[in-house]
């Protein structure tokens, strides 16, 4: 999971399908489920408290957008007007929203929790693909491993984030469990997995080869 603090009263995190798993969670039943949605929440809220010291006592606006690999949610803490009959939202420099104080903040946090299908803007049963980001140390073990990687059921993409090379790769649906073990093997002989994530490399690295990364690696540098 990433967390940012984007500033003293906003933090945002980027959860994927796979963490949320990889926590105890069903990734379904975290929207209709208001308690175990909750619970994941706070956990990650928790999380936020020890790495960014941001305040968990308050109000809070909660903002979700389900993305492809996972979630993004914002975080914004409200705070009580000098008279105490408004919230006062922060929402950019100069800027807020006043919020009525018996309004229940509550009800935001099931509104966004608690979606109903057709409001839903993905498929979970789009998600039966096992997907991973591999990390290089230099360009020369890239140049290697498209030389001995024969994956032809690996769809790859090449990104370079801080000096650094990272392969993301997607097994197609139908693979069997044991080509994807032989496969991940194989890149692991080059490479590393990285705990960086792709939503982190869309927004602040660079994208080198969109599309058959390795088999144009391959075409162009020679061993």
């Amino acid at each position: 999971m990433d967390i940012e603090r984007v500033n003293e009263h906003t933090v945002k995190f980027f959860i994927t399908y796979r963490d949320i798993e990889d926590r105890g969670f069903d990734k379904e039943e975290i929207w209709y489920n208001r308690e175990r949605g909750e619970e994941l929440f706070w956990e990650m809220m928790d999380e936020a408290h020890h790495q960014e010291e941001f305040p968990l006592e308050g109000p809070l606006w909660i903002q979700v957008q389900a993305l492809d690999k996972g979630l993004e949610i914002i975080v914004t803490k409200a705070q009580l007007s000098n008279d105490g009959s408004k919230l006062e939202l922060p929402i950019g420099e100069d800027k807020q929203v006043d919020l009525p104080v018996d309004d229940n903040i509550e009800k935001l946090l099931d509104q966004q929790f608690k979606k109903k299908n057709e409001e839903e803007e993905f498929d979970f049963e789009n998600e039966d693909y096992l997907s991973f980001l591999i990390g290089f140390k230099d360009f020369e073990d890239v140049i290697s491993l498209s030389h001995h990687f024969n994956g032809e059921e690996v769809v790859n993409s090449l990104y370079v984030y801080k000096d650094s090379y990272y392969l993301y790769v997607t097994f197609e649906e139908d693979s069997s469990e044991k080509y994807q073990d032989d496969q991940l093997s194989q890149l692991l002989e080059y490479g590393f997995e990285s705990n960086l994530t792709i939503y982190m490399l869309e927004e602040y690295g660079k994208v080198i080869m969109k599309e058959a990364a390795l088999e144009q690696v391959k075409k162009h540098f020679s061993l």
